[in-house]
């Protein structure tokens, strides 16, 4: 059912429409300013030394960026005994262009990115 809405003649949707655009740009400042905050936070070193398998064997984080600056990481479900990984998780893998078990899935699906997996992993000391 669609819902009943109030008709009003052209000039005045236009002038609602115009006190809503400004409500939108001080929402687009409040945001821009918001996230200029967040990236003005002050970092947290890692001095933890977290550890994944791949399929060339353990790295660490560190390994994980190979000389490069920044890292993306996702966290892709993909639980043991699973026939497949989760398909949102898959969707998104689908469009960027580890284990054992899933590199068949990763085959299967085409993905040439590296994978790597912190499933069963305990932090080193």
């Amino acid at each position: 059912m669609v819902p009943s809405h109030t008709i009003v003649t052209r000039d005045e949707w236009l002038e609602a429409r115009k006190a809503h655009l400004a409500r939108e740009k001080e929402f687009t400042r409040l945001r821009d300013r918001l996230s200029a905050e967040r990236r003005a936070l002050p970092w947290v070193k890692v001095d933890k030394r977290y550890v994944f398998e791949r399929a060339e064997g353990t790295a660490t984080l560190a390994d994980l960026f190979n000389g490069r600056r920044q890292l993306i990481v996702y966290h892709f479900m993909f639980g043991p005994g699973w026939e497949e990984g989760c398909p949102s998780c898959s969707f998104l893998a689908d469009h960027i262009d580890g284990a054992d078990q899933i590199e068949a899935f990763k085959k299967r699906m085409g993905w040439r990115f590296t994978w790597v997996s912190s499933h069963g992993r305990r932090r080193a000391a």
